[in-house]
């Protein structure tokens, strides 16, 4: 299998983190490389996303992209097939789709619906939702979000059905 990047975006509590892992174990020789943590890796000065995000938070949400890109075609480089999963949202995935220098590349979207994804976040251990609302983050994702790759509304779709569509289904971004 050729290496690549797959990235896989949608809101808070759409799956990524659950379908990208799952999505890594399908492939023979893969990593998984999760956005946020590069986020999670500013300590003193880390400013988070509200609705009326400072210039800072907006500096800090572009690292995280470029460097999650950066990280995943380092695993590429290496011979594996990098599966990036983050929040990529509005202008941001373009931006994030060019900070990505592997091909091929494919970009899936978990879109289920916001009541299917406001019950899995009920029924999560931890609350992803803090300034924003469900409906606010869906809204942004159908409103703002160019619609680059593959877009699956996920709602009714198991982890193993979600990954059988993405492995049959997503086709490389043209440079």
């Amino acid at each position: 299998m050729t290496p690549s990047v797959y990235l896989i975006s949608g809101i808070q509590a759409a799956g990524k983190s659950t379908v990208a892992q799952a999505l890594a174990e399908r492939l023979p020789r893969s990593a998984h490389v999760r956005g946020d943590t590069f986020r999670r890796f500013v300590v003193g000065g880390r400013e988070e996303m509200s609705r009326e995000p400072s210039q800072e938070a907006l500096r800090q949400l572009c690292l995280r992209h470029r460097l999650a890109a950066n990280a995943a075609d380092a695993y590429a480089a290496e011979g594996f097939t990098a599966v990036l999963q983050d929040t990529v949202l509005g202008e941001l995935m373009q931006y994030t789709v060019d900070q990505i220098k592997t091909r091929p590349l494919f970009v899936v979207v978990l879109a289920p619906r916001p009541e299917i994804v406001a019950a899995r976040e009920a029924g999560r251990g931890k609350a992803a939702y803090g300034a924003f609302t469900v409906d606010e983050l869906d809204s942004a994702l159908w409103e703002s979000t160019p619609r680059i790759g593959l877009w699956l509304d996920t709602s009714y779709l198991t982890v193993q059905q979600t990954v059988d569509e993405i492995l049959a289904r997503a086709e490389p971004l043209a440079r």
